[in-house]
């Protein structure tokens, strides 16, 4: 069997929790292979609202298995939390939740970290979500991090203070003038930690390809998105993952022969949340519309993302690097009543019209070049059939998939699960 991938191609919050939690059904084993809780994954279904950020979109059905694999970072108070808010759910846990012992931990100081660094660099700064991510993973990279299955050593408490002592040293290096509580702060975690611990520790590559050997269907989760890949992205305004295809290999240890179709998710828009290039941000009413009808707020900061039309380009930046088959598009309910839409499908690049995604999207080195299509006056949120979609949006779509040459299999025309469309 092979392992399906999903995963955002534009700068994340392009909805992938949803598309997961609807696809679930189809698979044995939903597995989260990067990123940490500075991701959040929303799921609308029976009229409630539910966040997930460090645990698979794929928890609330009872059939699958849920794994966080090697390539996430977990922060335990973080993961407690999403644990309490899943209790009255009366779900599995023990059994249908497991953590790959290779998974790697953030500690109270990592998130220390995380803030001393991002006030220390001023108007610089890369609008960090300050979860302690980064620091956690330079952790991980310098061969000096805590991980999962550390807890199962009897001196795992010196382990972490070992480190913790490193992180204060670094802390004052940086000069930065943050406020904290370390005993405060390590209270809550030490207390988090005791439940991790009661849950179920994998190795995490076995128990995969052991399930492939057995015919299991997995679906790998990514989180964040492709213009946000520590390689591949808007460097240095990214996330500090591989969030594109190749870092389900390193993230969950299975081959790259064992992949089969990767499903890519886009807005039929763009958004960006934090600092960074982003060529086809509106900053006029047409921008303002987007935001409040797309109820555009980060899930995990609730920081407002800004709005901006699709830009082709990035997105077939995107379908390439990750070997995309098949397309999904999400909030094509928001761009209901704009009379012309309009999709960049070229760059000026510092005076020449060029076709790819380049090294620097800086705005003072690139300026959008759009092709104008006509919009749609259609309420789209009770549609459930592809007959049903104005012709505008079908002839959106369709310019859509002739310019990165994948088709679009999903339309997502609302936020709650049967609000999905098949194409």
């Amino acid at each position: 069997m092979a392992v399906n991938l999903l995963l955002g191609l534009q700068w994340g919050d392009e909805g992938k929790g949803k598309i997961v939690d609807v696809l679930t059904s189809n698979y044995d084993i939903i597995a989260r292979f990067q990123g940490g809780p500075n991701a959040g994954h929303t799921l609308i279904f029976d009229g409630h609202k539910h966040v997930l950020h460090t645990i698979p979109s794929g928890i609330f059905h009872k059939t699958a298995v849920n794994v966080v694999g090697n390539g996430v970072v977990i922060d335990p108070v973080i993961f407690q939390k999403e644990l309490d808010n899943l209790a009255k759910f009366n779900l599995d846990i023990k059994s249908k939740l497991l953590i790959s012992r290779k998974a790697h931990l953030i500690l109270p100081t990592h998130r220390l970290l995380d803030a001393a660094s991002e006030a220390s660099k001023g108007k610089a700064k890369i609008g960090s979500t300050l979860k302690g991510i980064g620091p956690t993973y330079m952790d991980k990279t310098g061969r000096n991090g805590m991980r999962v299955g550390d807890l199962e050593l009897e001196d795992w408490k010196e382990r972490y203070q070992a480190l913790t002592d490193k992180h204060l040293k670094m802390i004052d290096f940086y000069e930065a003038d943050i406020e904290f509580n370390l005993k405060e702060l390590e209270t809550t975690f030490f207390a988090a930690i005791e439940k991790l611990k009661e849950l179920t520790f994998i190795d995490s590559e076995e128990y995969l390809n052991s399930a492939i050997k057995n015919g299991k269907s997995i679906l790998a989760e990514g989180a964040q998105g492709s213009l946000l890949d520590i390689d591949f992205g808007t460097y240095p305004f990214v996330t500090s993952s591989n969030t594109t295809a190749a870092g389900a290999c390193t993230g969950l240890g299975i081959a790259p022969n064992k992949i089969g179709d990767v499903f890519g998710i886009f807005k039929a828009y763009t958004t960006r949340v934090g600092s960074g290039p982003f060529p086809t941000e509106l900053f006029d009413e047409d921008g303002a519309t987007m935001s409040k009808v797309g109820m555009e707020f980060g899930a995990t900061t609730g920081r407002p993302r800004r709005c901006g039309w699709l830009d082709l380009i990035a997105l077939k930046y995107a379908v390439e690097v990750n070997g995309v088959t098949q397309l999904m598009m999400m909030k094509g309910d928001v761009l209901s009543g704009f009379k012309t839409l309009k999709v960049c499908t070229s760059y000026n690049y510092k005076g020449t019209e060029v076709h790819h995604f380049p090294y620097n999207v800086e705005e003072h080195n690139v300026t959008p070049i759009y092709t104008e299509l006509k919009g749609w006056k259609q309420d789209l949120t009770g549609m459930t059939t592809i007959e049903e979609l104005p012709k505008e949006l079908l002839d959106y779509i369709k310019f859509i998939e002739d310019f990165v040459e994948v088709p679009v299999s999903i339309v997502s025309v609302g936020p709650d699960r049967k609000q999905t469309i098949l194409k």
